[in-house]
């Protein structure tokens, strides 16, 4: 929590964490930001809307209340939440069968949606469910991101050519292209050209230029001179202006459309989840600051409230529009700030112009923002550094592009559990042998495995549970069998283990019996206190006996010597692994 001082009293705020401790010599430097930011975000999200196919109005209205409640309520001094494409094409994906695309009943299921986030995003904070963030790995959030790109970029094709095609999906609109391929124009594919060309050079040029607001612009005015609408160019028409209405979403409130509605708002939650979170991290990191999530789930759940009470869709933390607001040195939710009161000016007196915008543009504009999101570079490098896992973005990003975008992020959470769980199944497990220069170290479990004559220090090295006890009971048996010397002592090196289930309990009761049968002591060495605890409560520790445990190597070889007989060098008795 941000601590502010006023008159020389240092007291905690639950609000403006993103905002102080702040200096006044920054701010022309947020505005600034904030103005830039403005002119690259406008026109990005009114393209979001075709993503989740609201009207354009409702883009706006996810940088007004939405943003403003993040930068009041919100920790991070970075994150920027607004409309995004992931979870926009989620909503599109869920909704598109249950109403008319645009529509007010649509509408109005859009902000149920993101009513339901919030109320998730906070019960989430309030019963602590914040590491679920990371239950989507770095690569299949990239295989995801992919496939959304894809679906977004493929899916604006018809409008860049003037086709009008009612199917959903990716290869529905690809098919319907090329089925009414006779309704192609020449007039709305060169207004696209031409949108693409300016924002693509503007780009090439400086990452400061608002390429995308230079191109509006430009074909607004176009569009009005040369009246584009009577030569066959489809155009948006009149845009209303004003504040947006704070109400309930108009829907049939029924336990029905919310079990209905239930799966996508998990797969929303999800997102906004990992992708907030991630960024939040990744430029606390930067710039050497704190954040805390549980502020972050608080504001972000607020401006989901936000958006569902003033008529607009889901808002997440967006990787993208932070990075705008970085690079145009942004510091704090300041830039954010003054971003809204720009929007606030547009929605109250400049709306009107929008009327002449070609819907050419839009797509044009949406279809960038796909092609950005598909992540070659980062494929490529996952490719390179784990073959395995670029296998699983591959088939994350196939998942979004051929079955649907929500299909795609439960399947992504499902293979990075599975994920999880292989590497805990298969752990790379060891024994720790002596050497005579450099001490102990560990080597793979084949011969020789014995620390020294008659004692075996095995390293399991994750945690035990259910999933690979199995394999703990195949190694020790494995080792026992094959030992060159009688085996007296058994240890089990216990510091990478920071949890034993109740399975695992059971199944290290069965080792023992299965070693004492062979006349060998079971013993542990490095176990942490919360392990300990967990191994007296399933009643190992009454089998092996309290003496089992030693906490430093020399102690272990002392009592094994001890017990033994033995006489061992210096070297080995004072060793630690």
């Amino acid at each position: 929590m941000t601590k502010a001082t006023r008159n020389g009293i240092t007291f905690p705020l639950p609000v403006l964490q993103g905002i102080l401790p702040f200096k006044r010599s920054n701010l022309p430097t947020e505005i600034l930001a904030g103005l830039t930011f403005a002119c690259l975000a406008i026109p990005e999200v009114m393209g979001y809307t075709k993503i989740a196919g609201t009207p354009v109005i409702t883009g706006l209205y996810t940088i007004l209340i939405p943003m403003a409640l993040f930068a009041i309520f919100g920790s991070s001094r970075h994150l920027v939440v607004g409309a995004d494409s992931a979870t926009a094409a989620i909503t599109a994906s869920a909704l598109a069968g249950m109403a008319v695309s645009g529509s007010s009943e649509y509408l109005a299921l859009a902000s149920l949606l993101a009513l339901m986030a919030a109320v998730l995003l906070i019960a989430a904070r309030i019963i602590g469910l914040g590491f679920l963030a990371d239950f989507l790995s770095r690569t299949v959030l990239v295989g995801f991101l992919t496939g959304v790109g894809i679906q977004v970029a493929s899916g604006e094709i018809p409008g860049m050519l003037g086709i009008e095609v009612p199917a959903h999906g990716t290869t529905a609109k690809l098919q319907g292209v090329a089925e009414h391929f006779e309704q192609f124009s020449w007039p709305t594919l060169v207004v696209a050209l031409g949108v693409l060309a300016v924002v693509t050079g503007c780009r090439r040029l400086s990452r400061k230029i608002p390429g995308p607001l230079i191109a509006i612009l430009g074909v607004i005015l176009c569009s009005w001179a040369f009246q584009f609408s009577g030569a066959g160019i489809a155009v948006l028409g009149a845009v209303p202006s004003g504040l947006p209405s704070l109400s309930i979403p108009a829907v049939d409130w029924s336990w029905s459309l919310f079990k209905q509605l239930l799966p996508t708002a998990l797969s929303i939650f999800v997102v906004i989840l990992a992708q907030s979170a991630a960024t939040s991290r990744a430029y606390a990191a930067r710039y050497e600051e704190k954040f805390d999530e549980n502020s972050d789930l608080v504001g972000l759940g607020l401006a989901n409230l936000g958006a569902a009470f003033t008529g607009t869709f889901v808002v997440n933390g967006s990787p993208t529009k932070t990075e705008m607001v970085a690079s145009a040195g942004g510091r704090s939710q300041i830039a954010q700030l003054t971003t809204v009161a720009i929007v606030l000016v547009v929605i109250l007196f400049l709306t009107g112009p929008l009327a002449y915008l070609p819907n050419a543009a839009l797509s044009a504009i949406v279809f960038l923002i796909g092609v950005k999101l598909i992540d070659v570079r980062g494929l490529a490098n996952i490719y390179r550094q784990a073959r395995s896992e670029f296998w699983i973005a591959i088939a994350t990003a196939a998942v979004v592009v051929f079955v649907g975008v929500e299909q795609g992020i439960i399947f992504a959470m499902v293979l990075s559990l599975i994920d999880h769980t292989r590497r805990g199944y298969h752990p790379k497990n060891s024994v720790i042998v002596e050497n005579k220069v450099t001490g102990w170290h560990s080597k793979s479990i084949d011969h020789p495995n014995q620390f020294e004559p008659g004692l075996v220090i095995y390293r399991f090295s994750h945690s035990l549970y259910y999933a690979n006890t199995q394999r703990l009971s195949d190694e020790v048996a494995t080792i026992t069998q094959g030992a060159d010397h009688k085996l007296s002592w058994f240890c089990i090196e216990a510091s990478a283990i920071d949890d034993v289930d109740f399975t695992a309990g059971y199944t290290l009761r069965n080792v023992h019996q299965y070693l004492q049968s062979k006349g060998i002591k079971l013993v542990f060495l490095l176990v942490e206190p919360d392990v300990r605890a967990e191994l007296d409560r399933y009643g190992v520790t009454d089998l092996v006996g309290k003496d089992a445990y030693f906490e430093f190597g020399s102690e272990l070889l002392e009592a094994f010597h001890h017990r033994t007989g033995r006489e061992h060098g210096t070297q080995s008795a004072s060793g630690k692994p």
